[in-house]
């Protein structure tokens, strides 16, 4: 693969969060309080400060009015930017962190000291939803035709409809400490960031692990259509591809003390990755 690196921030801000909505590439500033916009071409960046210095931007998505959706974590917040910069926010206590879109075309967060999800609608009403476990520690969630969620101190996968109803998929490997999550075409691609594994599950809640290389720490993943997935590897500064079958069939290496964490797919099949290091890199197959 071909690579390029664009820096976005100084080195202690940390890029972390990744999303390419409407032509750009969005991510946050998790220790900055800010947001940056990259035109794909990287002739423009673009940043914008949230006046809110310890809100800890985190994942971030393309959300279903056009707009960039991010949680905030640090101050209990869903954070909302377009594309002409008006920034706004909404409340969800409980320390927001995944964010997608769910199969109603609302958002959907984990709130990880509350071991709830909530349901966000565009015009600012939220609702929340058990998932069933104390002290589970909800981080990443993605959508199918149902919610999956990693949660990552009870060391297993949840799945919850919409409306509400909860199944947990304890997973074989103990103290896993699962976190990122993606939906695939016909199954759902997660990371065990304790275990150094990559997890796949079936919507008849099947579950296979597959091992990665060592101290690669897996944090994001991200699904793509022929079945496989790309994985970040913090733990050895690393971009790794899986195919549909599990096996690793390529591994980028993103430079020494480059911490990847979010990743994003693009139309092309290219990849944008937060380096927390202050840079975006742009992979091309």
């Amino acid at each position: 693969m071909s690579a390029a690196e664009f820096t976005i921030a100084g080195p202690d801000e940390g890029p972390y969060g990744v999303a390419v909505v409407d032509g750009a590439v969005w991510t946050t500033l998790v220790h900055a309080g800010a947001v940056a916009r990259l035109s794909r071409d990287a002739a423009q960046i673009e940043r914008f400060d949230l006046d809110a210095p310890g809100s800890r931007p985190s994942v971030i998505v393309p959300g279903p009015d056009g707009a960039a959706w991010f949680t905030r974590n640090g101050d209990d917040h869903i954070g909302r930017i377009d594309a002409g910069g008006n920034i706004s926010a909404i409340a969800a206590a409980g320390a927001p962190y995944g964010l997608c879109v769910g199969p109603d075309g609302a958002l959907w967060c984990t709130l990880m000291n509350a071991d709830q999800l909530a349901r966000i609608t565009v015009d600012g009403g939220v609702t929340t939803y058990p998932i069933g476990t104390t002290g589970a520690f909800p981080a990443m969630i993605t959508a199918t035709d149902d919610l999956w969620f990693t949660l990552n101190q009870a060391n297993a996968i949840g799945r919850m409809t919409t409306t509400g109803d909860v199944t947990t998929y304890p997973l074989p490997t103990d103290s896993a400490g699962p976190v990122g999550i993606s939906a695939g075409p016909d199954a759902v691609w997660f990371v065990e960031i304790l275990a150094g594994q990559a997890g796949r599950i079936t919507p008849d809640g099947k579950v296979e692990e597959f091992a990665l290389p060592d101290g690669s720490k897996p944090h994001a993943v991200a699904a793509v259509p022929d079945g496989g997935c790309w994985i970040t590897f913090w733990g050895t500064a690393a971009l790794g591809r899986l195919d549909a079958k599990g096996n690793l069939i390529d591994e980028v290496a993103l430079g020494d003390n480059s911490e990847p964490h979010g990743l994003a797919v693009d139309t092309d099949g290219s990849v944008w990755v937060a380096l927390e290091k202050g840079t975006i890199a742009h992979l091309r197959p």
